[in-house]
Parts: structure tokens; C-alpha cells; sequence
């Protein structure tokens, strides 16, 4: 998330697509609702008509896998009608770069395409460089080879009639949201984009929002007081968690994790393939080498690469990610399963099959609040047979959040330090004392072994305390990190060393617990300037509150507009300020080599209208897995870069069979996978069925009436539950036919107070070409009366 939650009242216009803020991030909604009162427009773009679709100002209807299409189609009306922001782009973007001659784009595919291994090569999506290895550009952007132009041939097959062919839009409301938005594209206005998981959870999640970083790129929206793409997080230390290496594919601070390969035998190899050439990255080293440090403690040491290793190593091309785990539960290449607060019979894609998986493990551990689904999965109500189960399960009860203290980071990346409001009830533990409890009793069973493969967890650096409780003020001031020799807390990132004489847990965190004391416990609600309230708790990186501030400047460094004022050179004193902290070295002036380099941690230090995902250096539409029709724009139904998992785990539909388009969401009501809210008595009243949302036309056409029973079928399974026929969801009249789509609620198990069938036995068991997030939102269903 670029911005943060309060920055949103400065918006000139708000984007919404793939999120419902009103339901399900009420409290951000509020900020929405004061740019409203100033003036400001809410989009809201949703298959559904939802409540933020009520108090938008525009609203358009889309169908579910198609959002590139959209977002394509205003890239093009924006060139076409020369509405970007053309100082911004030429100075902020890499759209005057020259792109190498191998580049290439034909029917669906770039260049360099490998069928057999589903993956291109991506070191063919270059620029041109000069004698010096300086990157060759055009300022003017009429090169043919340019970024800018490459990118308008691309999107100039998205004309406003093809892309509502696929999208379902009506064609006054399309023009109506492309004139809105695109007013924002000049000094004085701005325009936020906030997404969710409707923009993620797609085999194109990655390229959809790419291509809204795209939009904002070339109308000057980033680094604006209410500009930036946004991400609307679904629970309240969402951000903490991925800041802090809970993905399978990062370590603390988003850094790589080492694999097994012969170039990362070594840490000097390791580091050499990891560090740009260029950017602030370079320093890349200092931050890896100090995490090993909080890591292994005195037990880094030089003669062991400071302790590398010890760390754990990924098998070279070997998918880590939540799919391919379960996967190898089904095939029986997993023996054990530790899980916090994770309900995958209810949450994981193909749920019925990955509840079959779990039966394959020798033992599994549940940490959570409650008996889930999850944890439950052996028992007879669970519709399994105990009998047949071998499984070992055991249930550690947690508490609440509540119940416990420590941080949280909101999507803002605002770190705010909560303190504990009641005792934990019963032997419930918070995470963080079973992790520790864990991690000692592990210590002590293997502290007198010689085995090479225990040196890890012996060297492993445990100093928080031997209670049953750590010392959370230890770990606080490991994340920062200190001087290992003097132990005095530094104090910017830009303070960690190499050689081993800084520690820090996690990079980006560095500052937030400087010597004077831990500033995410701050809340001095003094208001400096523009909302950022930077004496309020402490924000990552280095307490900015919107990141690649520099470009909400002119490159002068004079703010684009008085009334957008977060920061500006200040000729007089040499130095970058305002309010905030400027995303940007703060003595550079503008006109010195690099002064415009706004996105300065990339090694061109220009944002990225042309970049290396895995399918390629422009987002194209590729239609879901499951689909109703043909895709308009190439013979390439499926994104090329895809991967497929295991057979067995991921049946396809086909439109013949299930004609009908359906998408998971959320309600106001419940909570993630309803673990929570279905066990409090009054939510459970509120919300306490199973539904499915479904138009008056396809209710008609299939003899349904309002709070019917009806049946959900896909090729993975089948759901029962009430039909809600509703005017929220209208057929998508599409190029060559009408396609209908229904939505459901996810929050439903077999555990709790009420019960339901989960959604996701319908969903299939394939995801983003990145991110390998499942696609839960666009896939093919029917329906009929119970």
C-alpha cells in the first residue's frame, strides 16, 4: 500500500475494483466518504452492486477474470485522447527507455515463450544501452522502440467496444468512468485505486495489479497526497505478517530465500546473484547480514558466513506455496503439519480434496482459538470415518488478540503497539509464548548433538528470556536491531553493516526502535500537515507515511500543487522537507545526477511501465481457467505462464456444463473463514446461513425463488444453500452471448454456532503465475433447485 488509511480524504477520485471497502473495511470507508463531502468521486467496479457501489458516485459492472480488459481499455482511451500526465511520465517513468530489439508481441505471447516449461525468458525484455552501459532513451517518446509507444501499440487493440465485449460493461457507464478517472492526470488532482482480494485472487492477480501501477504511472498519481494503488488488507497485521517473511518465497524485509543451487553454495554467491547493480538495493548485503546476525548471534561468525550456513535452503525450482503443499499431502511426501490459525477445509481452494490431503499426514498440529473445520477434519461430523484416519491431531489452544500484546501493522504499514486488555482464558497461549515454549523445549532436545543436520537449531540465537513467556521488549529491540559490540539500538536502516558488527531482524523495521525508545507505541495525534500524523505510532520504511513522495513533485522539486503539498526542496536550507519523510535521499537536490529518480530502490530509478513478470513486460487479458467464452484479444486462452499442480487435486469445468460464472466474497458478518464469528452468538444471528446471490433473470430461468434451497455444482464438488435473488447482480451481456454470474460468501464450515457448506469445494486448485494465490474468483458453476 503506497498511501494510508487517512490519506484517502485527499483523493480526487477513488477507483474501487476487487474490494468492497463499506462492507468490508468500513473504517477505511470513512476517509472515502470525506473526499466525498470535498468533492471527490467514488468509482466502484464490481460484478455485484454492493454497498460501496451504493455510495459511489459511478458505478460499473464488470464480469469476474476480466479486470485487465477494463483497465486496458482506459490505458488506451487515456493515450489515445493524450490525457496522461506527459511531464510526470517522461521524468518519473521508464517510458522513454528504448526497449531491446528481441522484444517482441504476437498474438497472445511475447517473446522467448518456452511451451514445454510454461515460462519465458525473461532476460529478452531489456533495454537498449550505449557505448557506456548507460540505458538509451527518448525523451520525446516518438521512438517506435520507446516504452511509451510499445505500450500504445499494445494497448490500442483494447478499444472501448472490444473490451465491453468481454467485460459486460455498458458502454456510456465504460466512457463515463474513463472521463472520471482520467481527470486526474494534471497538476492539482489526484486518484487512488484500492483493491482486494477481487483483484488477486485470479491467474492474472499479479499483471491485475500491475496494470493498475500502470494507470497511476501515466497520470502522475504516485507519491500524491491521495494518489497510489492501495491494498485493502483483510485483517488487521496482514501487512506485519508478509513484512515478516510468512510467505514461502521471502525472508524478513522481503528479501530471497537461499536455495540449494550451486551458485548460493556460498553466502559471496549467494549475495552476488540476490544484489542489483544498481539502486539502493546494492546495500542488499547490509541488511541480509545483519538479519543472520539477529538470527544466530554470537554463533554468526565470518569462518560460517556469518551464520548462512545454518539457514534453512528451498530445493532450486521446487514450489513452496500453499497449493503445492497440499498437493504433496495428497501424494504422501508430507509427514507433518504445524498450522497457526489457518483453516484451509474452509479457506484452501478445492477445500474437499484438501481436506482429503490432510488425511495422508502422520501428525498435525492446530493453533488456534477454537476447534475449526481444519482440526476437526477426522471426526465423524466432518463426514469422515475416525476408523480410517491414522492422522495424529493436536489442538493448542490460542488467545485472542485481545488477550496478548505486541504489534500489528496495519495496511497503511502504520506499526501500532497494542497492549493486552484481558487475561487469556483457560491454558490458552498467545503465538508468540507457544513459539518460544516450542523453540526452547527444541533447543534443549537437541542441545548435545554433533549431527551436521542439528547445527542449525543449536546455533540458532534464543535470548528472550526462559520463562513461559518471552521478554517482548527483547524482541522489539532484535527486529530494530543493534550494535553488536556497544548494544546500542541503531537507528536507521541506513546504519546496518556487512561485516557483522549490526544485527537487525528485519530491515525495513530498522528505526522504529531507536535508543530513545520503541515509537510504535507513540500516539501523539498532532497533525503536522496533510493527515500523515507522523507522531502517531511509527510506519515502515523510516517512518514514511506515502511512499515515492519525490514525485509529487515537479522536477524542480516544486509540489505539482499548493493545496498537494507532502513535501518540496527547500532551495534555501539544501534540503528535501515538508510533511513527511521524503521518500527520496533528503540532501539530493533535483537537478543533480539521479535528482528525479523517484523510484529510486529499483536500479533504473524510474517506475516501471515495462517490467519482467513472469508473462510478460505488459499485462495482457487471458481469460480465467474456467471460462464462458473465447478470448477477444488472442488465441491464448489461459495465462501462458501458468502452472498446473497436481491432477488429481484440480478437475476443470467446461462451459457446456457449467455455464455460470461465480466468485467468492466476504460479508460484513463474518470473518475470514467464520472460525471466530461463527462461535459468537450474536454475529451467528445476524448472518446465519449459507446463501448464494443470483439475478432475477437467472432465478427465472431456472425456476428459483427467493430463499429457496438450491444446489451449487462445479467439477470439483457441490454446495447446498438458500437462494438470495437479488436486482445487486444483472446477466453480462458480453460480445457474442449473455453470461450470468452468482457470488456466495466464504465464511461457512460445519464448526461453530451456525453451520453452512463451504464455498470452496466449488474452486479450483490453480492460481496467479507469480504469486500462486488461487483463483477463488472467477469459475464455472450451475445451479439448481434443491
Amino acid at each position: 500500500m503506497t498511501n494510508h488509511w487517512t490519506d484517502l480524504q485527499h483523493t480526487d477520485c477513488a477507483m474501487i475494483i476487487g474490494a468492497n471497502p463499506a462492507e468490508n473495511h468500513p473504517i477505511s470507508f470513512k476517509w472515502l466518504l470525506k473526499a466525498k463531502e470535498k468533492g471527490g468521486k467514488i468509482i466502484s467496479i464490481d460484478p455485484r452492486y454492493t454497498r460501496t457501489s451504493q455510495q459511489a458516485d459511478v458505478y460499473g459492472s464488470l464480469r469476474s477474470g476480466s479486470d485487465i480488459a477494463f483497465i486496458g481499455g482506459l490505458i488506451n482511451y487515456i493515450l489515445e485522447n493524450d490525457l496522461y500526465h506527459k511531464e510526470s511520465v517522461v521524468a518519473y517513468t521508464n517510458a522513454s527507455f528504448i526497449v531491446d530489439d528481441k522484444y517482441s508481441f504476437e498474438d497472445g505471447l511475447f517473446n522467448s515463450y518456452d511451451e514445454a516449461t510454461r515460462t519465458y525468458d525473461k532476460t529478452t525484455w531489456s533495454f537498449k544501452k550505449d557505448e557506456e552501459g548507460k540505458t538509451i532513451t527518448d525523451p520525446t517518446l516518438q521512438d517506435p522502440r520507446s516504452v511509451f509507444q510499445l505500450m500504445k501499440k499494445h494497448y490500442s487493440r483494447y478499444d472501448v467496444d472490444t473490451v465491453i465485449g468481454v467485460t459486460g460493461t455498458d458502454k456510456k457507464t465504460y466512457l463515463e468512468i474513463a472521463d472520471t478517472f482520467a481527470s486526474t492526470g494534471k497538476p492539482g488532482k489526484s486518484g487512488t485505486i484500492l483493491y482486494a482480494m477481487g483483484a488477486t485472487q485470479h491467474t492474472v492477480g499479479t499483471q491485475n495489479v500491475r496494470i493498475y501501477a500502470i494507470l497511476q504511472l501515466l497520470l502522475g498519481n504516485m507519491g500524491m497526497p491521495g494518489g497510489g494503488v492501495n491494498a485493502l488488507r483483510g485483517e488487521s497485521n496482514v501487512q506485519g505478517s508478509t513484512d515478516f517473511g510468512l510467505l514461502y518465497h521471502n525472508v524478513n524485509g522481503y528479501m530471497e530465500v537461499p536455495t540449494a543451487s550451486p551458485e548460493e553454495a556460498t553466502y559471496k554467491g549467494f549475495l552476488e546473484k540476490v544484489t542489483p547493480k544498481s539502486g539502493y538495493l546494492t546495500n542488499k548485503p547490509k541488511f541480509f547480514t545483519s538479519m543472520l546476525r539477529a538470527y544466530y548471534g554470537e554463533n554468526a561468525t565470518p569462518q560460517n558466513e556469518f551464520g548462512y550456513q545454518f539457514m534453512p535452503k528451498l530445493t532450486p525450482k521446487k514450489d513452496y506455496s500453499h497449493m503445492r503443499l497440499f498437493d504433496a499431502m495428497y501424494a504422501g511426501e508430507l509427514e507433518g503439519l504445524l498450522m497457526f490459525g489457518t483453516n484451509p477445509v474452509v479457506g484452501g481452494p478445492n477445500a474437499g480434496k484438501e481436506k482429503e490431503a490432510l488425511s495422508n499426514l502422520k501428525w498435525m498440529v492446530a493453533v488456534d482459538l477454537w476447534e475449526t473445520e481444519t482440526s476437526a477434519f477426522w471426526q465423524e461430523g466432518a463426514g469422515s470415518k475416525p476408523e480410517d484416519i491414522q492422522t495424529e491431531v493436536f489442538f493448542l489452544p490460542a488467545c485472542s488478540s485481545f488477550e496478548k500484546e505486541g504489534s500489528v501493522s496495519n495496511s497503511g504499514r502504520w506499526m501500532q503497539y497494542r497492549w493486552q486488555a484481558i487475561s487469556p482464558k483457560g491454558e490458552s497461549k498467545a503465538d508468540l509464548e507457544i513459539m518460544h515454549l516450542l523453540a526452547l523445549r527444541l533447543k534443549d532436545l537437541y542441545k548435545n548433538s554433533s549431527k551436521a543436520a542439528d547445527a542449525p537449531i543449536n546455533a540458532l540465537s534464543w535470548d528472550y528470556g526462559h520463562g513461559h513467556h518471552p521478554d517482548i521488549d527483547l524482541v522489539c529491540r532484535e527486529i530494530n536491531g543493534y550494535d553488536m559490540n556497544t548494544k546500542k539500538q541503531v537507528s536507521l536502516f541506513a546504519d546496518l553493516k556487512d561485516d557483522g558488527s549490526t544485527c537487525s531482524g528485519n530491515w525495513i523495521y530498522c528505526g522504529f526502535y531507536p535508543e530513545e525508545g520503541n515509537l510504535s507505541k507513540r500516539r501523539d495525534n498532532t497533525n503536522e500537515g496533510m493527515g500523515n500524523f507522523l507522531k502517531w505510532s511509527w510506519a515502515w520504511p523510516a517512518n514514511r507515511r506515502v511512499l515515492y513522495n519525490r514525485a509529487s513533485c515537479d522536477p524542480s522539486g516544486k509540489p505539482w500543487s499548493k493545496d498537494k503539498t507532502n513535501i518540496y526542496w527547500d532551495e534555501s536550507q539544501k534540503v528535501w522537507t515538508g510533511y513527511d519523510v521524503p521518500d527520496f535521499p533528503k540532501t539530493k537536490a533535483p537537478d543533480a545526477e539521479g535528482g528525479t529518480d523517484a523510484y529510486f530502490m529499483l536500479s533504473t530509478g524510474k517506475g516501471g511501465l515495462f517490467a519482467g513478470v513472469n508473462e510478460g513486460p505488459f499485462p495482457e487479458h487471458y481469460e480465467p481457467y474456467e471460462n464462458p467464452v473465447s478470448n477477444s484479444f488472442s488465441a491464448i486462452q489461459l495465462n501462458p505462464a501458468v502452472k498446473y499442480g497436481l491432477e488429481e487435486m484440480n478437475a476443470k469445468g467446461e462451459a457446456k456444463d457449467f455455464p455460470i460464472v461465480a466468485t467468492t466474497y466476504r460479508v460484513s458478518e463474518h470473518w475470514q473463514s467464520g472460525a471466530m464469528t461463527r462461535n459468537q452468538p450474536w454475529l451467528s444471528e445476524i448472518s446465519s446461513h449459507m446463501y448464494i446471490e443470483m439475478s432475477e433473470e437467472l432465478a427465472k430461468e431456472k425456476g428459483i425463488k427467493n430463499k429457496d434451497k438450491v444446489i451449487v455444482t462445479s467439477a470439483r464438488g457441490k454446495v447446498e444453500a438458500y437462494a438470495m435473488v437479488t436486482k445487486r447482480f444483472k446477466p453480462h451481456k458480453l460480445k457474442d452471448k449473455t453470461v450470468h454470474q452468482i457470488g456466495m460468501p466464504w465464511h461457512f464450515g460445519y464448526k461453530g454456532i451456525v453451520t453452512g457448506d463451504t464455498a470452496n469445494r466449488l474452486t479450483p486448485h490453480i492460481g496467479d503465475a507469480n504469486t500462486t494465490i488461487p483463483e477463488y474468483k472467477a469459475f464455472l458453476c450451475d445451479v439448481r433447485r434443491a
